[in-house]
């Protein structure tokens, strides 16, 4: 029994590395946004599972080990010998990353609704979902099913609409998709880009706006070095980012939620019960995971602990109004 399930893609991250003359060497990383978040709400002190179908191979059943030392429930991994694992290779650019994907016909697109297993659903608090699934079926299905059968029976639904464009067959088709599910979702977490992707809206506060008016409760917007925005019907607060030694952004957003929808699980609060003062306890929390996430090469490899994030707040200046 978990607090918060996770269904979607686990993957293989190579991570390019440079090495002191100069070559550039490919570090093999666990990633994937859903198990990414899993990772990190077991890590800060929420029960979680992770739903999703891993190859049969050597790249799954590493993935399938990432999980289970990391003390996430496995029970709903499918190993397929049908299919291959998906892998990235991930190389960081001076303005962004560039990413090369092998998935086609890969295991986590190829899961079936008849293989999710349910009693996961009714057994949590919280469903947390992606948009990557949505790129094609069965995936499609088994996810939006597996969604909407949570909702159905209560859940805290979470949405990460995860903007990798060459996943896509075009961008409209991307765009249809990632709005698709809307209708599902209480809290979302977005980038400054996937916010005006989602709403066709250049300027924040009409997109803020627009979400909150489809019934979203809480919006959370990551923005990197200048912190996050949590947005709700009664107001909007912006947190500055903690001061580290960024290294590698890769799956800080992803530590960033697990932390937030860790703490939201922890409350044993419902969405209506859950205050600003709630919310902002969340925020500084979830900003302290992402920021140190950030200071090491990786997803899951870079993830801290709960007594990491805790040290990380407690020696920040009380000026800052970042206390928990």
């Amino acid at each position: 029994m978990s607090d918060i399930i996770s269904i979607g893609e686990m993957l293989v991250d190579f991570t390019a590395v440079s090495a002191e003359n100069g070559d550039i060497y490919y570090k093999q990383n666990p990633g994937g946004a859903p198990a990414n978040v899993a990772v990190m709400a077991a890590k800060a002190g929420a029960s979680s599972g992770f739903i999703g179908k891993l190859g049969k191979d050597m790249f799954g059943l590493f993935l399938k080990e990432t999980l289970e030392k990391e003390n996430v429930d496995t029970n709903g991994v499918i190993l397929d010998p049908n299919f291959s694992t998906t892998l990235a290779f991930v190389r960081k650019t001076a303005e962004d990353r560039s990413f090369v994907f092998y998935r086609k016909n890969s295991a986590d697109t190829n899961l079936n609704f008849n293989e999710v297993k349910l009693k996961l659903i009714d057994e949590c608090s919280i469903v947390h979902f992606g948009s990557l699934m949505l790129t094609g079926e069965p995936s499609k299905s088994a996810t939006v099913n597996t969604v909407e059968y949570a909702k159905q029976q209560g859940k805290i639904i979470t949405y990460d609409p995860n903007w990798r464009e060459k996943l896509w067959e075009s961008t409209e088709l991307a765009v249809k998709e990632m709005r698709s599910v809307l209708r599902y979702v209480d809290i979302i977490k977005v980038s400054e880009a996937e916010l005006q992707i989602l709403t066709d809206c250049a300027n924040l506060l009409p997109a803020i706006a627009k979400l909150l008016n489809s019934g979203i409760q809480v919006v959370c917007i990551t923005q990197g070095a200048k912190g996050c925005i949590i947005a709700t019907k009664y107001g909007i607060e912006r947190f500055p980012a903690f001061k580290v030694n960024t290294v590698d952004t890769l799956g800080a957003g992803d530590s960033f939620f697990g932390a937030f929808i860790a703490r939201l699980a922890l409350t044993g609060k419902s969405l209506d019960e859950i205050t600003m003062d709630d919310l902002r306890e969340f925020a500084v929390y979830a900003n302290a995971c992402g920021a140190l996430s950030s200071s090491k090469i990786g997803a899951i490899p870079a993830m801290p602990t709960h007594e990491e994030i805790m040290a990380l707040i407690k020696k920040t200046p009380d000026d800052t109004g970042y206390k928990i």
